[in-house]
Formats: C-alpha cells, structure tokens, sequence
C-alpha cells in the first residue's frame, strides 16, 4: 500500500498539500483533508468553523482535490484524500480524481462533531453499515484504493464488522483510531484481509510496536505530524519490524 508503512493522518483544515510536504522524507503516506464534498457536509464544515473549528471550504471542493494532489506529484509519499459526503456522487468524482493521481480516497467515518454526524457523514456511516457499504462501492467503482477512516469506542458498533462490511464492498485499507482501546486493532486484523492502519497516540518506538504486535500494517500519526524526529523515530520502527517479520 505505501512504504515506509508510517501515515500522516488528516488534520481538518490543516492537512494540505504543504503540510505533507514539510516532512515528506518521514512517511510513506499522507492523508489530506478532510474536505466537505455536498452541500450538506460544507453546511455542517460551516457551522463548525463559528465554533473556531478550522475547516477546508473551497469553492470547488472537486478541484481542490485535483489541485492539492497534482502539488504532491513528485513527492516521494503516496498521497490519500479524506472525504466527507453525505452523498454518493461527490464521493464517486472525489474518488475518480484520486485514482487519476495514483492516490488514496478515504471515507470519513470518523467525524464524530454533531453537524456533520447529523448531516450524514463522519461517524454515523459505522451506524449504518449499508450506507457505508454504498459509499465504499462508489468510490471502488472509479478504480481508486480505498480506505475508511473510523474510530472505536462507539457503542453498538463492532469495528470487526465494520472492517468486514468495508472489505465485501470492495475497500482496501482500514484506518482505525483506536481512541483508549489499542487491542481492538488485534480484532479488526483478525477479521478482516484489509490493509489496517493505527491511528491514536502514536509517538515513537513504544508506541508504534504496541500497534504493530496487534497485527496493524501500518502506523498514523495526526497532531504530532509537525515533528521530524518523532516521525523519523516511527519510520525506523517499522521498517525494523517489517525488515525481521521477512527475514529468515
């Protein structure tokens, strides 16, 4: 999916093309956005930039996408693009410009602020696995790679079989915030042939190797994407890993 197997995760209104390139030598993927497709979701992004939050609003949603890609051409990462949607359209286009670009479409089912649950989107999409199965097959339709963005410590929601609603669609990757519960990465691995990626509090050796023992393939990191060190402390972790899971 990516080498070295660390990701950046989106930060909201922060996770541009720029961003990923203040330290591209540090990761094998990063994750911009998330960006508000329909109209219902730039509503919700809207009513959330009142509460100080800071949001991705263009006025071509679409062609930001192509734009912010197109900047990380010849970067040596493979980008990704986080999408929210409460629609299938947007998503099906989003996800058509990704695969142009040779990267990543992940749906947002991770949002857990109330606008944009109530519009559609973010975590709501783990209540409702047929719509979330909908908008997996959208986006696998176009040809792209993609992922879904989720989080645990949902009630009612078994992240196992969210993993498995993803992969029948037709996904390829699960990027899972653990929040407080790092063994439910040990759950979604077993369940599931996706690629899984660990997200949450990921900050150095301890950490990333906690998330691999899990059976992760993969480590993401959000707010401590500004810090070279850390990020070069977490590449060289999994490449160790990695590196001795092949040897003889």
């Amino acid at each position: 999916m990516f080498e070295p197997r660390v990701a950046l995760a989106s930060l909201s209104g922060e996770a541009d093309a720029s961003w990923a390139r203040a330290v591209e030598s540090h990761v094998g993927c990063a994750v911009l956005g998330g960006i508000a497709l329909d109209d219902r979701t730039r509503e919700a992004a809207r009513a959330m930039t009142d509460r100080d939050r800071s949001e991705f609003l263009p006025d071509e949603p679409i062609a930001f996408v192509d734009d912010q890609l197109a900047a990380l051409a010849d970067a040596p990462l493979r980008p990704a693009f986080n999408v929210r949607s409460a629609t299938l359209d947007p998503v099906s286009r989003a996800a058509a410009v990704c695969q142009r670009h040779g990267a990543i479409v992940e749906i947002n089912a991770h949002c857990r602020q109330d606008e944009m649950c109530a519009a559609g989107a973010g975590e709501s999409l783990l209540r409702e696995p047929d719509r979330l199965a909908a908008f997996v097959e959208a986006a696998a339709s176009t040809g792209a790679t993609v992922s879904v963005k989720g989080r645990a410590e949902l009630d009612g929601v078994s992240l196992p079989g969210v993993a498995q609603t993803i992969e029948d669609a037709g996904g390829d990757m699960f990027h899972v915030d653990a929040m407080d519960t790092e063994p439910v990465i040990a759950d979604v691995a077993d369940a599931t042939d996706l690629f899984v990626v660990a997200n949450n509090g990921v900050r150095g050796t301890a950490t990333t190797r906690e998330y691999l023992s899990y059976g992760a393939d993969a480590v993401s990191v959000g707010r401590a994407s500004d810090r070279p060190e850390l990020l070069g402390e977490v590449q060289q972790t999994t490449a160790e890993w990695f590196t001795s899971e092949v040897s003889p």
